[in-house]
């Protein structure tokens, strides 16, 4: 008899360090992407894209406020 094993494989998510307190996402993998989203880091540090999930950490020493 065979064993199912019923985990899933979960990729790791993929954090990326910026310097800007608002940028955008579009996949990172040209027409395999999904649509620009444009995000802004919040109050603890960080965004989440939500398509993809990436995970963006503002820079140590980088402010989250914005200067416009």
């Amino acid at each position: 008899m065979q064993k199912f094993s019923h985990k899933k494989s979960v990729a790791p998510i993929e954090v990326i360090e910026t310097d800007a307190p608002q940028l955008n996402c579009d996949g990172g993998k040209g027409p395999l992407g999904h649509p620009r989203v444009f995000l802004t880091v919040n109050k603890e540090g960080f965004v989440d894209c939500p398509y993809c999930g990436k995970h963006y950490q503002l820079a140590k020493g980088a402010s989250a406020s914005s200067a416009h």
